[in-house]
């Protein structure tokens, strides 16, 4: 017995590079079964299909089906020990999903009606097959994209690629026949595609003349997956359902979602998308009601209008599928409730998720102790608890600022301009709403250009700051404009340490934030030179505004976007590219990076001032 043992060590330790080699062979073949069948369904949603077309679609589905039971089979019999360990529990369930569409090829339709025959109905639907090999091909490609972080790749490369290759797919889908009313050129379908990734809002066409409901429905999609990032999404695919990532893999994504431990990895891509979908839930019900009966539309379309504009306004996207944006004549009158739901949905998404997590452990600690208080009817132990930490407080308190002096501001220059015929309510609530949205939403409730260049300027003050770190909205981002003031003061304080609610700022802090806003300043005089090179006819503010807009990721404009040329179009999808990725990860993903030394070179001192 024991020979017999070491035989089959031997033998299994002989073959084992054997099988690895064919598995892996076997993964190439599922990931281009993957894109193949996403193409296919894409190929199937946007154009019309002849009979012989719809067949060729039907063979391929077949085929893909077949592959997927093949690999996984394969991986069961080849790598039992292996799979099961690296297998999560709802990987077992997709397993056994797809295993299920076998059912009605082994066995032929019941006679009898019944849940049975129900039951094998339902195995035997097109629909099912359709969701199963959807969920399994995105699942697919979502762990090859994390994997590829194990080859030592540049993350902050893999972020960029990933957000190119989603506009360049975007790009195509709005091209497709069904989703235009009369079609549209590639270069507006690159710009759409562009801004509603970058969740940025800046549009070349009139979207509602341009797009059907199934455009929309990708203009939709495009700026979900913008707005929680590729990266956030395919990660918590891989780790959520595989769980069979490198240590590496992990350390890198943990980078990338600013997690505090490997341990609350998946707890804060789980915190992302759950904060997301309630939030999300929650403003589609009370816009909703804030609307329902008083835009003359019926249930499904205002129902499709809530869900739209709530998506739209949590990632700050500023896309909006009425005409004029929400300076549409429906809107103007009795819906300041309205304006107030999306100001309130533009700031939750563009204060951060690192933000939104410590404020709900702040509100469950408190409602802990007040449990506590009333259920044991004396008082509570009182502790020390930091419940607020610094990040917290610096976006918190910026974001109070910003928003109380713009709505101020706005007021004072506005009240008889902009606002003028107005009631003292709608002129509060639409300069609440317009401080709001340069937190890079770009909605409108009024024509920019009625503002005066008191107002315009402070809203590109606005814009270029924008929102809060790790969230949907652009900029230069409040954090960072928060510590360079911060520096600022030290400086002329003759202070040696930056300080602020009883800490120390961290050098590389400091060091990046200075970098981030030397880098946009860079970049905005570059691309407005550009645009005042290609378009000398247009006025410069006017140019400005829009490269402030695209940069910060805003959406609003001084109605210049539908002007532009075909050139001058590129350079605004190239700075809306920028401003989502970001300052600081298109450099690290572009420039070489520099090994740390264990030398130091002499210090010394540059004459300032």
């Amino acid at each position: 017995m024991k020979l017999y043992h070491k035989y089959f060590l031997y033998q299994n330790k002989l073959l084992q590079p054997y099988i690895r080699s064919f598995l892996a062979a076997t993964a190439v073949i599922t990931y281009v079964a993957s894109i193949a069948f996403l193409c296919a369904l894409i190929y199937q949603y946007g154009f019309e299909l002849t009979p012989e077309t719809a067949d060729k679609l039907n063979t391929l589905y077949k085929a893909v089906w077949i592959v997927f039971l093949a690999d996984m089979s394969l991986h069961w019999l080849l790598e039992y020990a292996d799979t099961r360990k690296k297998y999560r529990k709802l990987a077992w369930v997709l397993s056994i999903l797809l295993y299920l569409t076998l059912v009605p090829v082994i066995f032929h339709r019941p006679e009898d009606n019944g849940s049975i025959l129900m039951f094998w109905e339902i195995l035997h639907s097109k629909l099912y097959h359709v969701v199963v090999l959807s969920v399994l091909s995105l699942l697919q490609l979502s762990n090859g994209l994390v994997r590829l972080l194990g080859k030592r790749t540049n993350p902050s490369l893999i972020l960029a690629v990933s957000f190119f290759i989603i506009i360049l797919v975007g790009t195509g889908l709005l091209m497709l026949p069904r989703c235009t009313i009369s079609g549209i050129s590639w270069v507006d379908s690159l710009f759409i595609s562009t801004s509603a990734v970058c969740v940025t809002g800046l549009t070349s066409v009139d979207l509602t003349t341009t797009f059907t409901t199934e455009g929309f429905v990708v203009i939709l999609l495009l700026i979900q997956i913008g707005g929680l990032g590729v990266m956030t999404l395919t990660s918590f695919f891989a780790l959520f359902f595989m769980g069979n990532t490198s240590l590496y893999n992990q350390l890198v994504v943990r980078d990338m979602v600013n997690s505090k431990s490997l341990g609350s990895l998946l707890s804060t891509l789980l915190y992302t998308l759950g904060f997301t979908l309630v939030i999300e839930t929650m403003g589609m019900i009370t816009i909703w009601l804030s609307i329902h009966g008083t835009m003359d539309m019926n249930l499904e379309e205002e129902l499709a209008f809530a869900v739209f504009h709530s998506i739209s306004a949590f990632c700050n996207a500023g896309f909006s599928t009425l005409p004029g944006n929400l300076g549409n004549p429906l809107m103007m009158n009795n819906h300041n409730l309205f304006y107030v739901l999306i100001s309130i949905l533009v700031i939750l998404g563009g204060i951060g998720f690192p933000i939104l997590v410590n404020l709900k452990e702040i509100i469950f600690y408190r409602l802990k102790r007040m449990t506590q208080f009333l259920l044991r009817k004396n008082k509570v132990s009182a502790k020390s608890v930091q419940l607020y930490n610094l990040n917290t407080r610096i976006v918190v308190t910026m974001t109070f600022l910003l928003l109380a002096a713009g709505t101020l501001i706005l007021l004072a220059f506005e009240w008889n301009h902009a606002f003028v015929g107005m009631s003292i309510a709608e002129k509060c609530t639409h300069a609440f709403f317009n401080a709001a949205c340069p937190r890079t939403a770009g909605f409108s409730s009024v024509d920019f250009s009625l503002f005066g260049i008191q107002s315009i300027l402070i809203y590109i003050l606005l814009m270029w700051i924008g929102g809060g770190a790790q969230s949907t909205a652009g900029g230069i981002k409040v954090n960072a404009f928060a510590v360079v003031i911060l520096n600022l003061a030290a400086v002329i304080r003759g202070s040696q340490r930056v300080e602020v609610h009883g800490r120390e700022l961290a050098h590389d802090s400091i060091r990046r934030s200075n970098a981030t806003v030397v880098m946009s300043l860079i970049i905005l005089f570059v691309s407005i030179f550009l645009l005042s090179w290609l378009e000398p006819t247009l006025p410069l503010l006017s140019l400005t505004f829009e490269a402030v807009s695209a940069l910060s990721t805003v959406g609003s404009s001084l109605n210049l976007t539908p002007l532009l040329q075909e050139s001058s179009k590129l350079v605004i999808v190239v700075l809306m590219f920028v401003g989502r990725v970001g300052l600081i990860t298109m450099m690290l993903g572009i420039v070489k990076q520099k090994k740390n030394t264990k030398y130091k070179y002499p210090s010394d001192n540059i004459i300032i001032n």
